[in-house]
């Protein structure tokens, strides 16, 4: 037993309860996404008396006004926005939810554990390709979009991890991913960075992706194993095994499941390629490409 039960008083509880079904019966309901998550913003950072004084016409300033604005996510822009091969209509919604997600953790009380894990557990709902039960969530984890992950019961996952969902990410059950983690499910040509590859990457029941470890895309991490802290799985984990290192190779065999384990001589085998997954640009994109290199080698 690593953990205590820990619970908040009965009026805090009550009020913790009350707000986030509120927010959950909102966002199921046919109320446009956009105006919920403005308006849940907008009373999470205390700003309700200075909203309706700009909505009532008054004087604000540049800065408030930019403040105010930044509320609600349609006018904001994230990172994946630019990415040519998104799923427009997936995407709009999922940004919604991803901006509410990114908001509630600048404020305060998302350093209150109890309220933030619950919180954050039923965004997840709405957000993920699926969430399965008892999942804790920590501070500042970060997506691509969020609608390309599928995260399975009682999965663990700390402060400050990324989840690239550009291609497709699953997350099987009983797993912990360490704070600073990284699992990727797509890559960049080595000579044309702008081209990109989108992976399935899979992690299976029961791993443990640990501190400051990074996943590449297209790895499969298999059942029981464990990444080591500060490693780079470039290559499938077998199940059972424990991998370190940069680039992380299989070193071990956990204690008592020699015999379903792979040997060790069989491991480290890259099976990226089987799981790497198709994607068309729409003909009406207007592309750029941010680098302007001259990609021509001199042979």
């Amino acid at each position: 037993m690593t953990k205590r039960h820990v619970s908040l008083p009965t009026y805090a509880e009550q009020g913790l309860r009350e707000f986030i079904s509120e927010v959950d019966d909102r966002l199921s309901s046919d109320e446009d996404t956009c105006d919920v998550v403005e308006d849940v913003l907008i009373d999470l950072h205390g700003d309700r008396e200075a909203y309706e004084r700009w909505q009532s016409g008054e004087s604000v300033s540049p800065a408030e006004r930019v403040r105010l604005q930044g509320y609600d996510p349609c006018n904001a822009t994230l990172e994946s926005e630019y990415y040519a091969e998104k799923d427009e209509d997936r995407f709009t919604e999922s940004k919604y939810l991803q901006w509410l997600w990114r908001q509630f953790d600048a404020t305060p009380m998302a350093d209150n554990v109890e309220f933030a894990l619950r919180f954050r557990r039923m965004l997840a709902d709405h957000l993920f390709e699926s969430c399965g039960e008892n999942c804790r969530f920590f501070k500042n984890i970060s997506f691509t979009y969020g609608h390309n992950i599928e995260v399975g019961d009682n999965v663990v996952i700390h402060d400050d991890v990324h989840l690239d969902d550009r291609g497709k990410l699953t997350i099987g059950d009983r797993v912990s991913i360490s704070d600073d983690a990284h699992l990727y499910s797509h890559d960049h040509d080595a000579v044309d960075q702008t081209h990109v590859d989108n992976y399935h990457t899979v992690v299976e029941d029961d791993v443990r992706i640990t501190y400051d470890s990074m996943v590449r895309a297209g790895v499969r991490v298999g059942e029981n194993a464990i990444l080591a802290a500060k490693s780079i799985a470039g290559k499938d984990i077998p199940a059972h095994h424990i991998a370190a290192g940069t680039p992380a190779k299989s070193i071990a065999i956990k204690d008592g499941w020699e015999s379903v384990a792979d040997p060790l001589a069989d491991a480290n085998v890259d099976r990226r390629a089987e799981r790497q997954l198709e994607y068309e640009v729409p003909d009406d994109v207007r592309v750029f490409d941010e680098f302007q290199r001259d990609l021509q080698s001199p042979e």
